[in-house]
């Protein structure tokens, strides 16, 4: 959520951080007349009630001397039904605003490139050698059916599209990419794990950002009121929700991992095949809050993290900087790991790393006290360290062999059971 404080002094600059983004700026001016109109109604109600006590001091006044002050009485009634009158208003005003405010996106940090769409992104460096293979590389479902490890026509039949059954090594293998994952980040990288739940209440959706704008992309269970998670983002984000914590404890870096339920309501036709985009993943998750004087280098040191799974998987990858355009909701800033699908010809990202400010922070009410004594939001940033259904379809297309045979990276062996290669069944 955007500062209210920043959207009555510099209007402006909520103005052209939407125009970047491509969002209408209507908002801007409806939001600061419902504020002008919120603060008249204050301003009333409290004059009112300054004058309803000056009334009531009479009515006791006069009653203390025996006189009839009924007419005053009357009045001091009649001044309270028009207090209620301008309350109900004010809320109504209020519920306005505030709808009003959840749907402005965050504000993009001066660094990010300006552009419309993806097509706009620009793409930073690369690491590794894309290997050059002696035998046509086969996509991931191919390899998948002739290793028996994958299974999409049952998970159809169960479930219907955009489900998968991993069976047999890609079971194992599944299970071993979470392992790694959390193993590398927790002992190596720091990270406190978190085991959390997978369904949350609709105020932990609105803390993380996900709604109201996400609402048609997530699995709902209605008799509950309780949302499946898209990611543990949502819970991480709201982990801290309405506490203060000391500034000695800051940074503190999180981990988690889940399984992620999303509808991908606005992705029909789109990467029907295989399991690119699926509604059910596995995905392990960063995140951290941060003072704000350290959330830049903290957003450095967390794509450092991310990509050093990649690396010792030996998985060519780049790192791809959002445009404006393509910026998430409550990001200021995000960087997307693209790994490389040989078998697909095409990148594929397997993490996006983002800061947001204190735009969570503002949702959650997540604060931290300075020595000094000073109380402020945290800075929150999340990213995937990594999401696994990409990652395994990069180790299946980058590590198969001409007889459809996959070898397995040498760091996941230990994960394995010390099995080395995925033979065809």
């Amino acid at each position: 959520m955007i500062n209210i404080k920043l959207l009555r002094e510099n209007p402006e600059i909520i103005r052209e951080a939407l125009k970047k983004r491509g969002y209408e700026t209507d908002v801007v001016d409806e939001l600061l007349e419902l504020d002008r109109k919120r603060r008249e109604i204050i301003k009333e109600e409290d004059s009112l009630r300054k004058i309803r006590n000056e009334k009531s001091k009479e009515v006791s006044r006069i009653k203390k001397s025996g006189g009839d002050a009924t007419s005053i009485i009357e009045e001091v009634r009649g001044i309270g039904d028009k207090i209620k009158l301008l309350s109900e208003e004010r809320k109504k005003v209020e519920d306005i605003f505030n709808r009003k405010l959840l749907e402005i996106p965050n504000i993009p940090h001066e660094s990010v490139p300006v552009g419309k769409d993806e097509t706009e992104n620009v793409v930073s460096r690369h690491w590794g050698e894309i290997r050059e293979f002696d035998f046509t590389p086969k996509p991931h479902w191919d390899l998948g059916e002739i290793l028996g490890i994958l299974d999409f026509e049952r998970a159809g039949k169960i479930s219907g599209s955009r489900f998968v059954i991993y069976r047999n090594e890609g079971a194992m293998l599944e299970r071993a990419l979470i392992n790694f994952f959390l193993d590398i980040h927790t002992k190596e990288h720091g990270y406190e794990e978190i085991y959390p739940p997978y369904l949350v209440r609709e105020e932990s959706m609105y803390a993380s950002g996900h709604l109201p704008k996400f609402r048609e992309e997530m699995y709902f269970a209605s008799e509950d009121k309780l949302f499946l998670i898209p990611t543990a983002e949502v819970v991480l984000a709201n982990l801290h929700r309405d506490e203060i914590l000391p500034e000695k404890e800051l940074t503190k870096k999180y981990v988690a991992y889940t399984s992620c339920f999303r509808r991908e309501a606005g992705s029909y036709g789109k990467d029907v095949r295989g399991m690119i985009r699926v509604h059910q993943f596995n995905k392990v998750e960063l995140f951290k809050y941060t003072k704000p004087e350290d959330s830049y280098e903290e957003l450095e040191s967390m794509l450092k993290d991310a990509e050093r799974i990649l690396q010792m998987l030996d998985i060519p990858y780049r790192i791809v900087e959002l445009c404006t355009g393509d910026l998430g909701f409550a990001a200021t800033k995000t960087y997307d790991i693209e790994a490389w699908a040989p078998g697909l010809n095409r990148w594929l990202e397997v993490s996006s790393v983002s800061n947001t400010e204190d735009f969570q922070a503002r949702r959650a009410n997540a604060r931290f006290r300075r020595k000094n004594g000073k109380v402020e939001f945290m800075h929150t940033l999340n990213g995937s360290g990594l999401a696994t259904p990409r990652v395994f379809i990069a180790i299946l297309e980058n590590y198969q062999q001409e007889d459809g045979s996959v070898v397995i990276p040498e760091v996941l062996r230990p994960y394995m059971g010390g099995l080395k290669i995925i033979e065809p069944k």
